[in-house]
């Protein structure tokens, strides 16, 4: 019986070799990654889309926008696309991985940016509009750990206690570790995969002064009046949102619209403080806002430069506004 399988697969594979080479051939150029992303200008969210309150969409005469930057994987025939299509730039994998880290490694930790982000803007846009929010839980996720770090920490442990004190901030951290001095070991105490864990941690000196070489990311759950539901896609990730989210979710419960009928277009992150951060790729954001006829395009004071000079030498006509924070954002919007 064996042997009959066996003729028979050699038979077919004699057959049909040319048919079964070219499938190879085809699988190796579409499938197979060289060491390379590709960066093409992105797209629009329309937030409103995205943005439920109280069972219902927000809707206005304008729209607020994140922009998003469209980023493809190095196989063969998108590398030989990128030297054809305009704007298409290649940059090696490395340059937005840490090491030993993959591009899908990379995308996956960047979902856990989008959900802090997310949460940094409810809170922000809650607080600034006066309405109710009460956080009952803080989770700090750990999401760097250094290669000269000596410690037995895992990406993605939720950090619960260093040598028995809670800490809210990475800067909470760095004040404590600088209490201590090189050499010594520090408890830190961690939920991983449901169970609480007793993990160490070395302090090493640096120029920058005392570190365990860890750094950590805070989520939130809580709980507001009015309800609010912001959801997202599966192909959506990073942080690049926040400062377009905080203004929406502000839009939506408040009773002002800040939009005037206007396409309003942006990107920033964003903390729970209100301070705008830079963000990567403001060439391909700002191109694709212009593509969808945006009016305004906010952004990172330290992106502003930038902006303008895509927007000169691509001839847009399209207002840039640099902002470092939520407040000077919203006060634009409305006095403009």
């Amino acid at each position: 019986m064996f042997n009959k399988i066996y003729d028979a697969i050699k038979k077919f594979i004699i057959d049909n070799y040319k048919f079964l080479i070219a499938w190879l051939i085809i699988l190796f150029l579409f499938f197979y990654e060289l060491p390379y992303v590709i960066y093409t200008p992105g797209g629009i969210v329309n937030l409103e889309d995205r943005i439920v309150v109280n069972g219902e969409e927000d809707i206005t005469g304008g729209s607020l926008n994140m922009s998003y930057v469209s980023l493809v994987k190095g196989t063969i025939p998108m590398l030989l696309l990128s030297y054809i299509i305009p704007n298409w730039d290649i940059l090696p994998s490395e340059e937005i991985t840490r090491e030993d880290e993959s591009v899908d490694e990379l995308l996956e930790l960047e979902k856990l940016y989008m959900t802090s982000s997310i949460d940094n803007a409810t809170i922000l846009a809650f607080r600034k509009a006066n309405k109710e929010l009460n956080i009952t839980r803080e989770v700090n996720n750990i999401v760097y750990i250094a290669d000269e770090a000596k410690t037995d920490l895992k990406i993605y442990d939720e950090l619960l206690s260093v040598d028995g004190k809670t800490v809210s901030t990475v800067d909470e951290l760095r004040e404590y570790i600088n209490t201590l001095r090189a050499g010594d070991s520090v408890t830190l105490l961690v939920n991983r995969d449901g169970r609480e864990k007793e993990c160490s941690a070395e302090v090493y000196k640096t120029s920058d002064g005392l570190k365990v070489g860890i750094s950590f990311l805070t989520t939130y759950e809580y709980e507001t009046i009015p309800e609010i539901e912001v959801s997202t896609k599966d192909s959506e990730s990073g942080s690049s949102g926040g400062l377009m989210l905080s203004l929406a979710i502000y839009n939506a419960i408040s009773d002002e619209d800040i939009t005037k009928g206007r396409i309003i277009v942006g990107t920033g992150t964003i903390d729970i403080l209100g301070n705008v951060g830079e963000i990567d790729g403001v060439k391909y954001k700002l191109l694709g806002a212009h593509k969808n006829d945006a009016e305004i395009f906010l952004c990172p004071m330290e992106n502003y430069e930038e902006a303008l000079q895509v927007k000169e030498e691509f001839d847009l006509d399209i207002a840039i506004h640099g902002v470092a924070t939520f407040d000077e954002a919203l006060e634009y919007l409305l006095n403009n």
